[in-house]
């Protein structure tokens, strides 16, 4: 396996997963939130120059691990990849995650009359549509579509595992294929 593809909603420990494998493996980790964003959580880069970036470092990096989500955009990659891992978290668990990561990020400036509340109300809004949504944003259904015509593997993980439980999970799948 020589190029991994770790997605899933927001807050299901993608880019944990992928720098925790990265540590272990020699593997070089790519976080999709390098390229889709020129000012992280406020600018998006244009499609084109996110999709040429992608494509060259994929074209560098022998064996890498992609963490977070290309669908829609970013789908001329999926031929590229070796193995797919989807992860998957009960809903409650990945919004106080989010909750709390957007806390650490900027603390009391999300709150009510902070400079943040407006824009992490609406990200955390976005964030638990993820289970019930169509295909008109970032959702389940979207991303169940997304792997249906995958030629490659797709190793679920689905359930609050640790990380290091996930990483065994993953270590386990490599040596047995």
């Amino acid at each position: 396996m020589k190029k991994i593809h770790i997605f899933g909603a927001a807050g299901s420990g993608t880019s944990t997963l992928g720098t925790a494998l990265s540590q272990e493996l020699p593997y070089t980790h790519l976080d999709i939130d390098d390229y889709f964003w020129i000012t992280k959580f406020t600018e998006q880069r244009p499609l084109p120059e996110r999709r040429e970036m992608l494509k060259h470092d994929l074209s560098i990096y022998q064996n890498c691990i992609v963490s977070g989500a290309i669908c829609g955009w970013g789908d001329e990659f999926k031929t590229y990849f070796d193995l797919v891992i989807f992860l998957g978290i009960p809903q409650n668990v990945r919004l106080e995650r989010l909750q709390q990561r957007e806390f650490q990020r900027y603390g009391n400036e999300i709150l009510d009359g902070g400079s943040k509340y407006d824009e992490s109300k609406a990200f955390l809004e976005w964030a638990s549509l993820y289970d019930e949504a169509g295909m008109e944003v970032r959702s389940k259904m979207l991303h169940e579509y997304w792997m249906s015509d995958l030629v490659c593997p797709i190793l679920r993980i689905e359930g609050d595992y640790t990380v290091k439980e996930r990483v065994n999970i993953v270590f386990n799948y490599l040596s047995s294929n």
